[in-house]
């Protein structure tokens, strides 16, 4: 029997029925989850990007588990056991696990002592024992057994209790009794083992609730047990368990009840709890890895979302020892002007030579603002461009998270973009667009590498995937894209592109020119009707023929867009001359529902329409504070608990924050030192890409760790 998939997700989701409904309807239609958030909201009540993308992965879940439901329901019928109890309990099922649990006693299994006992022979010798007979002689009965394979009366006894105990172990009802024990009363205990990594000491003698532990201690764990420096357990009451078990299975004291009792013992320590065990570990590793996820995608996307450094001629510098420091200079477009190299750092250390290349790129080009790349070499790199500033005026630095840039230089998409540049020249025009248009450039590389997650390398490689890539599908189409200068990568990103068509966009592009107005790609082969709709809204044409190319308001809105001008004896004109700041007001004047109606569409398109005219080309962005530059540095042996000081939170993880401070080495801000209000996690309290005030709390130079705090200090 199907699930009732939209009463299922209405309830979840706390949304209407009919709602829930059309959603379903959408995604099956092949709508992109951006297309649906923006230009469907009347049909969803306006949920969100990312409350949709959890109301379509549970959707999925609903339908593996219709799938596999059926597909038990057919194996167990194939086998001529099938009940209507069977079907039943199949039917009401909510979880695969329930499922998995109804289908263990069917499923073909290898060759087990239990599986031998009854190719013996022996299951109606362990049916009559679990009856209990209290007349019975276990050991009488044991004689109508024996055969070939089965050479006196232990070994029937012994062969029926090991079916006995695979019966207990394989019995759902038990097992959804035991999970919960387990759950509530475990202990995670871990141990020491084989060579011995500092980075792991406080698990060598370490027990947590099993409810209590948090996800990143789970993960931690797991780290150091599949590096081998690790041995961990769960320990449970096991007496406890085994009393559940037996008083579900025994019924009086008997002789027959003493064999029960012994494969029930023998099934707990041998099969059900090194099952349920494994289990509950999958259990606390999945709920971790998806906390990771999670975390990785909100830091994602917070780092996706900083606002671009536009305007500004930009030299970048990808530190490096023995090879040297690779320069490269971008105009505001992110145009190369010209690249060099320069030995500032050791082991050459030729710092006047250095000086006098960058000051000559810098009057050159006239440069602004340098991005320093923070990997290897990057504080005596920061140390020579801090001096060399202090005799340029106008001139400020920031280190820029170089993480993933290396993948990108050696990548395809890079050798297209540079293909007389070397990898090391390409990571710095990486590293400068970086800082320009953190979106723009980002989008090039494998977002598991851009390093603002927590054990990202530990997670189910297409689960992180299919999260972060709806992460920068997001962001890509909540910022819009230029259409005539965005890079085919930046384009694959767009609802309903993909990286075929992005590539037919360029290519179309550099042979025709810039697009004039939107309905020029729909000349683009392989565009057809249902890629424009849900790409159209999302790709932006300035200065093009029609000031509605330049805002979010979708093709199919632009009769809307004009009918709410005309409403208010208005023009195309007056929104390039931004003439609508009194929209709000006249709309509320006349009433939301009946402009509404007059224009032929929802309210929450109308607000969207109101919204894009009033502000055309705009980038959310822009309304973020921007990122902040520096012109002087810091040594870490310069800091001195009480030193208050401007930060930028680079990474925020389940326990607390990372603070660049402007000394090489991020400071840490525990989550008990947030806020003097009680937060569940980090993240209500910070965001990447935040300018804090942080307090140095103190410094452990020897093992490079600084704590911070952003409480108020009296």
């Amino acid at each position: 029997m199907s699930f009732n998939y939209a009463g299922i997700l209405s309830s979840e989701f706390a949304c209407q029925a009919s709602h829930a409904e059309n959603i379903i309807e959408l995604i099956d239609g092949g709508n992109t989850i951006p297309f649906i958030a923006r230009y469907r909201k009347e049909m969803h009540g306006a949920m969100d990007d990312q409350k949709l993308r959890e109301l379509s992965e549970r959707l999925q879940y609903l339908r593996n588990l219709d799938k596999r439901k059926q597909e038990v329901a057919d194996s167990i019928t194939a086998q001529g056991k099938m009940t209507d109890g069977l079907q039943a309990a199949i039917d009401a099922a909510q979880t695969l696990t329930a499922v998995e649990d109804i289908y263990r006693p069917y499923k073909q299994k290898r060759r087990t002592r239990a599986t031998i006992a009854r190719e013996n022979g022996l299951e109606p010798l362990a049916d009559w024992l679990l009856e209990q007979n209290a007349d019975g002689d276990p050991l009488e009965m044991a004689k109508i057994f024996i055969n070939e394979k089965v050479p006196d009366k232990e070994a029937a006894l012994n062969g029926a209790c090991d079916i006995l105990a695979e019966n207990f172990s394989d019995d759902a009802a038990l097992r959804v009794r035991i999970r919960p024990v387990m759950y509530r009363e475990g202990i995670i205990v871990s141990r020491k083992s084989g060579e011995s990594d500092p980075v792991y000491t406080q698990y060598f003698d370490y027990e947590e609730p099993v409810n209590r532990i948090a996800h990143h201690r789970v993960l931690a764990l797991n780290r150091g047990e599949n590096e081998g420096h690790l041995k961990v357990d769960i320990s449970v009451p096991g007496e406890v368990i085994l009393g559940i078990i037996k008083n579900a299975v025994l019924t009086a004291p008997c002789p027959s009840a003493i064999y029960v009792e012994a494969a029930v013992d023998d099934g707990w320590k041998r099969l059900l709890f090194p099952s349920l065990e494994r289990e509950l570990r999958n259990r606390l590793s999945e709920g971790a890895q998806e906390q990771a996820i999670k975390m990785f995608s909100v830091n994602l996307k917070q780092l996706l979302m900083q606002p671009p450094v536009r305007g500004k001629v930009i030299l970048a510098v990808d530190p490096a020892y023995r090879t040297g420091c690779k320069c490269a200079v971008i105009d505001a477009t992110g145009l190369v002007l010209d690249t060099a190299v320069i030995y500032p750092t050791p082991p050459q250390s030729k710092v006047a030579e250095a000086v006098t290349v960058v000051k000559r790129m810098i009057n050159r080009h006239g440069v602004t603002v340098i991005a320093i790349g923070n990997g290897t070499a990057s504080k005596e790199t920061e140390i020579f461009i801090a001096g060399l500033i202090k005799d340029t005026p106008g001139v400020a630095y920031m280190m820029v998270n170089e993480a993933g840039a290396s993948v990108y230089s050696a990548s395809k998409i890079a050798a297209e973009e540079f293909p007389r540049f070397d990898v090391s020249l390409r990571s710095a025009v990486s590293i400068a667009r970086r800082l320009q248009d953190p979106l723009a450039e980002l989008v090039k590389v494998d977002p598991k590498s851009i390093g603002v997650g927590q054990y990202q390398h530990d997670m189910p490689p297409a689960q992180l995937s299919q999260s972060l890539d709806g992460v920068v599908e997001d962001c890509v189409n909540n910022v819009g894209v230029d259409l005539n200068v965005a890079s085919a990568p930046l384009l694959a990103r767009v609802a309903g592109v993909g990286p075929a068509v992005a590539k037919n966009i360029v290519t179309y592009r550099e042979e025709n020119g810039a697009f004039a107005s939107r309905k020029g790609l729909l000349k683009v082969p392989k565009l057809g009707p249902k890629a424009f709709e849900q790409c159209a809204g999302f790709l932006r044409v300035p200065g093009g023929k029609n000031i509605l190319d330049n805002t979010s308001v979708h093709p199919e809105s632009y009769g809307a867009a004009e009918k709410l001008l005309n409403l208010f004896d208005l023009d195309l004109a007056a929104v390039k001359q931004n003439a609508l700041s009194d929209m709000d007001e006249l709309i509320k004047d006349h009433g939301e529902e009946k402009v509404s109606k007059l224009c032929g569409v929802g309210v929450p398109t109308l607000r969207d329409i109101a919204s894009a005219l009033r502000k055309p080309g705009r980038d959310p962005r822009d309304e973020l504070p921007p990122p902040q530059l520096r012109t002087d540095i810091l040594d870490m042996k310069d800091l001195m608990a009480g030193m208050t000081l401007k930060g930028t939170v680079r990474n925020v993880i389940d326990f607390g924050a990372f603070v660049d401070i402007g000394v090489h080495q991020d400071g840490l801000v525990h989550i008990s030192q947030m806020c003097d209000r009680y937060i569940r996690h980090p993240s209500e309290a910070v965001r990447v890409g935040d300018v804090v005030d942080v307090t140095v709390l103190e410094v452990d130079l020897q093992r490079k760790r600084i704590s911070l705090t952003m409480k108020k200090q009296t």
